[in-house]
């Protein structure tokens, strides 16, 4: 298949109004595909290029497209990615004028519609409309395979594009031969949101009620004397963490899988409360100085999961069975503090005593919930003292005062799953301190993509989580509802873009607050 080809469904795709449209036409597309083409067809299509990132930068890319012009010439799929390829294995000196040399001369063979995606591929800019999840009901519906068992294998084996290949050729057998694997995370489990306790007893029944700490979410692999620390984004950050490392080691299981969160917090001296969010994540910065930042920061870890066990994938086990066998594995100094009720007064106490801890509140889990890798549902449900989002920054404002020079007043939007992109769902310019202004101003900056005299328009990259009194009725939003009272708690360096909250989990809350239910 050519390049052009591709381009032309994306484009539709990205023009698609509806789910069932964008699916079905990406389902026509892959079955178009040959063998050596369909993992990298369903690469490029959801914004990725096989093998990972090629060594080349935004401005290089933009330079290159800037200096040449359009051509008429077509490529093959698998041409194309053997050029990438070399592209990426291009090293040593004089490596930075080769990249751009060769291009520049990919560039100027290509018509301008595929210039332009293969730029905004290789840079990861494409936002075509088709995320992971409608690629895997075209997937799916392509290789007559159960959802559910091609969204299961693509989060244990991390590689959609692969394991789309496999269900292609193979079907369900390939699907099933799946399993977790020591040394290749799977993404974490999420939770939705409760309005309280009652909420959560309501759909839960009873229910396991843990603090929510406001720590790194971490991963952790056990192999004999081999240990290593994922992030929720499957980074490999073992060398900044020693002392998970080490605690980790010193268990007696031979291998194990462990779902937790790493946490700075005070001196026992200062009462042991939590350090905010941003200090713990200055311990997984991309320069560091271990030693120095592990005398100044120690790390603690609590584990609330346990997903492997000794040869025993415990993914499917109910969560009671698999907390057992946590605390039999794990000495209680590393597991989060848990209460086990359907009482509604006891919950709240227990959330009460979290609060009064510094944690940001709790997560009540379904007892007989197994571990869906990836997923957010109603099994876990989180319990803050006020909403919160976590929302996608789309544009912001230049400041006025004493905030001239900065950009302040943020648009922010949630994730539309049923569209594709985002929809804006109002603007906030509080809660933000000069050293935040001044950090957001570069960092969106660096992902402008247009202006006008007031408002600098970017790459919905940043995800921040937005504090809010309420939801209202808005004419003025496409989304048909804004943000009252709208406060920046943080921005989430560990989420991307495809983490924010959607338009229906907002809407759900709004329709819960009106009805009270």
């Amino acid at each position: 298949m050519k390049l052009a080809e591709l381009v032309a469904v994306s484009r539709a795709v990205a023009e698609s109004a509806g789910r069932k449209e964008k699916v079905a036409r990406l389902a026509a597309l892959v079955l178009g595909l040959a063998a050596d083409e369909r993992v990298i067809g369903i690469a490029y299509l959801t914004g990725e290029v096989p093998g990972g990132k090629l060594g080349v930068g935004p401005a290089l890319v933009w330079e290159c497209l800037r200096e040449t012009s359009a051509g008429d010439g077509a490529i093959e799929l698998v041409l194309l990615q053997a050029e990438l390829a070399r592209l990426r294995e291009t090293r040593g000196a004089g490596s930075a004028g080769a990249r751009a040399t060769a291009l520049r001369a990919l560039f100027a063979r290509l018509p301008e519609p595929e210039r332009e995606f293969l730029g905004r591929l290789i840079v990861g800019e494409l936002r075509q409309g088709a995320l992971a999840g409608v690629m895997e009901e075209a997937l799916a519906r392509a290789a007559g395979v159960p959802l559910a068992l091609l969204r299961r294998a693509a989060m244990l084996a991390g590689d959609l594009a692969g394991t789309g290949a496999a269900a292609l050729a193979e079907g369900e057998a390939a699907l099933a031969r799946v399993a977790l694997e020591l040394f290749r995370p799977v993404q974490p489990m999420l939770a939705d949101s409760a309005d309280d306790v009652a909420a959560a007893l309501a759909e839960l029944g009873r229910a396991a009620f843990e603090h929510k700490l406001d720590g790194a979410r971490v991963q952790v692999h056990k192999a004999g004397g081999e240990v290593r620390v994922f992030t929720r984004l499957l980074n490999d950050v073992t060398p900044a963490c020693p002392e998970l490392v080490e605690a980790v080691a010193a268990l007696p299981a031979r291998e194990l899988v462990l779902d937790g969160e790493a946490i700075a917090l005070r001196p026992l001296a200062e009462g042991g409360r939590p350090h905010p969010f941003q200090v713990t994540m200055r311990r997984f910065g991309r320069r560091l100085d271990v030693a120095a930042l592990r005398a100044e920061l120690p790390l603690s870890v609590a584990f609330f999961d346990v997903l492997h066990e000794d040869g025993e994938s415990l993914l499917e086990r109910p969560a009671e069975e698999r907390w057992a066998r946590l605390a039999r594995a794990l000495p209680p100094a590393l597991t989060v503090p848990r209460l086990v009720t359907a009482d509604a007064a006891e919950a709240r106490a227990f959330l009460e005593g979290a609060l009064a801890a510094g944690h940001e509140g709790v997560l009540a889990k379904a007892l007989d919930a197994p571990y869906e890798a990836g997923r957010r549902g109603k099994a876990w449900l989180k319990l803050k003292p006020a909403h919160t989002f976590d929302l996608v920054v789309l544009a912001a404002e230049w400041g006025s005062g004493r905030r001239r020079g900065w950009l302040s007043n943020l648009h922010l939007g949630a994730r539309d799953e049923e569209r594709g992109g985002f929809v804006m769902l109002g603007k906030t310019f509080k809660g933000l301190t000069d050293e935040l202004l001044t950090w957001q101003t570069a960092e969106l900056l660096a992902r402008e993509t247009g202006r006008d005299a007031h408002t600098v328009h970017v790459r919905p990259e940043l995800v921040v989580e937005i504090a809010f009194n309420e939801l209202q009725a808005s004419a003025r939003y496409p989304g048909g509802l804004a943000l009252r009272f709208a406060r920046v708690k943080r921005y989430r360096p560990d989420k991307r873009a495809e983490d924010a909250d959607t338009l229906a989990s907002v809407r759900a809350l709004h329709e819960r607050k009106l009805t009270g239910t």
